[in-house]
């Protein structure tokens, strides 16, 4: 199971304590829950480990709430923030909502408050993931195809929808074509033109680009991923992904886990 850390920062032990309280509670095993007394702590924990979310007070000693926000910042950290502070001015959560905050409490927190602060917070923590991992699989020319889908012919835009939904099987240019009813020559012709790659590229691009979301976004294993994109046999598989990403479809998880986003 990946666990997320939660950080919690506050310089008063009663509060810091009582957030960390509240969390494991609510906590069903999917969160470490960390604290710290200041931010210098914090950046020493995020030099260890990745911090998902960060609970910050305003108002500390040495380094303040907001500092901490902009040295984690220039760090190029991006852990999900929640500011918490015993002040309601509005300069201060206006400053907090510029640097990227997505939630500002105000002391005392209660209970129901904080839990769905938290619970907010993951949600952003699932779409910043979900970009992420777009990032690290998108194929340039698969995408370059996507967009032109509106510019394309019905007869095309059918065929990719095919593909797509005929992704984990043995596609042949024959059966494409016989589906949208042309000749397969003429289909050849038209696909390419149309979408800017042969039928055999983009059917292995696709496939590659589909083995990568797999690959960052499960635990199944090569021979699995291998079956699911349409190759009869891991090693041909290992040897497309190869020719494609320059790496081994192992190489590529390691590298790119999206788990420890």
């Amino acid at each position: 199971m990946f666990i997320k850390n939660i950080v919690i920062v506050d310089d008063e032990p009663r509060t810091r304590q009582g957030l960390h309280r509240t969390l494991e509670t609510w906590n069903n095993g999917e969160f470490k829950i960390l604290t710290a007394e200041n931010g210098e702590e914090v950046l020493r924990i995020a030099e260890k480990q990745k911090i998902h979310i960060l609970l910050s007070d305003i108002q500390m000693p040495e380094m303040t709430g907001l500092q901490l926000l902009k040295t984690i910042q220039e760090k190029g950290l991006s852990p999900v923030v929640i500011v918490i502070s015993a002040y309601s001015e509005f300069e201060y959560a206006q400053e907090a909502l510029r640097l990227g905050v997505v939630n500002y409490l105000l002391k005392p927190i209660s209970k129901r408050k904080l839990i769905e602060a938290v619970e907010d917070a993951l949600k952003v923590l699932e779409k910043q993931f979900r970009v992420g991992m777009i990032e690290k699989v998108v194929d340039e020319k698969i995408v370059d195809a996507t967009i032109k889908i509106d510019t394309t012919s019905n007869t095309i835009r059918e065929a990719l929808t095919y593909i797509d939904h005929h992704i984990k099987d043995e596609i042949t240019q024959k059966e494409v074509a016989a589906h949208v009813h042309l000749n397969p020559s003429y289909f050849s012709v038209l696909f390419k033109e149309e979408v800017n790659l042969n039928f055999s590229e983009y059917i292995t691009r696709r496939r590659i680009q589909h083995a990568k979301e797999l690959l960052l976004s499960t635990k199944l294993t090569i021979n699995e991923i291998a079956d699911e994109v349409g190759y009869k046999t891991a090693k041909y598989f290992i040897k497309i992904f190869k020719e494609y990403e320059n790496m081994t479809p192992t190489a590529y998880r390691k590298t790119n886990d999206e788990r420890a986003f």
